[in-house]
């Protein structure tokens, strides 16, 4: 697309994207994602029904009356996305391409810890790392990430999950809320993801075609591998080669949820026809 094609696209991604954060994800958002603890604010009065556990008893002993200290939660923190722009996410058989909803969810969970004063970063990745942009604040800087989501183009088309998650753990020290997009086909990186799941509150939105899942029979049709970009020809009408299809789909799609759910990260499964508000909305409910 051409520059004024891209601003118009940025655009209403944002406007869609703020709306969503605003009316419905600030809220789930910061009830969801707590801060890193309670930090001393100041010390009031005692009033009827506060806790007495909160009694600052040097205060009191001077003024002779009761004084309680007051904590804010030190809200800071950190949002992380690791964006998978490999091949497969210019797959689409309905109305939007997987890049297109990748982008919206990037950018609606993105502007809703803006609304929280968290920082955003972003890590673009293959089967390589393609893109790094460190964390930091701003409306600029997630315009920014959109901007890049939507005209990126990467210089592989294999997936490479393992080594995404390595570099995420050797450029954020600190705790931080880590969101992977990505359709998870890919395998070998359940030692990165356990490392990775112990450090971060990790969670994986695995976004996917449904015609991704199965090969319909048409007879001998030619495909264009999105990992490999190899052009070939597969005979549909073959019940072994549709069942050997589906079951390496399957086999890549239960790894990933076996392995989130037993390192204790979050999993969302979202078709491109489906509505990724309602998943979003849920899953933040079912956690906070």
């Amino acid at each position: 697309m051409d520059s004024k094609e891209l601003l118009k696209k940025v655009r209403q991604i944002e406007i869609k994207s703020r709306r969503l954060s605003d009316n419905l994800f600030g809220g789930e958002y910061l009830s969801t994602f707590k801060g890193r603890g309670m930090t001393f604010s100041e010390v009031r009065k005692y009033e009827f029904g506060d806790d007495i556990r909160s009694i600052d008893w040097n205060v009191t002993a001077r003024y002779n009356e009761p004084f309680i200290k007051i904590f804010e939660e030190e809200r800071e923190l950190t949002l992380m996305l690791l964006i998978d722009v490999s091949g497969s996410k210019n797959f689409a058989t309905r109305n939007k391409l997987k890049k297109e909803i990748v982008t919206e969810i990037a950018a609606t969970l993105a502007f809703s810890a803006l609304k929280n004063n968290d920082k955003v970063g972003a890590i673009l990745f293959s089967d390589n790392i393609e893109l790094f942009i460190p964390p930091n604040k701003g409306k600029k800087h997630i315009l920014r990430i959109i901007r890049e989501l939507l005209e990126f183009k990467p210089n592989s088309s294999k997936t490479n999950i393992d080594s995404s998650l390595k570099f995420l753990l050797s450029v954020i020290q600190k705790k931080a809320i880590v969101f992977i997009l990505s359709d998870f086909i890919d395998n070998n990186y359940d030692k990165s993801l356990k490392l990775a799941a112990k450090k971060f509150d990790l969670t994986g939105i695995r976004i996917f075609d449904q015609m991704e899942t199965e090969i319909p029979k048409l007879g001998f049709v030619p495909m264009i591998d999105a990992e490999s970009n190899e052009l070939v020809w597969v005979d549909t009408s073959s019940k072994k080669i549709r069942e050997n299809y589906s079951n390496n789909y399957n086999s890549s799609i239960q790894q990933f949820e076996s392995l989130f759910n037993k390192n204790g990260a979050g999993v969302i499964n979202c078709m491109v026809d489906e509505s990724y508000v309602k998943k979003l909305l849920g899953y933040f409910k079912h956690r906070a």
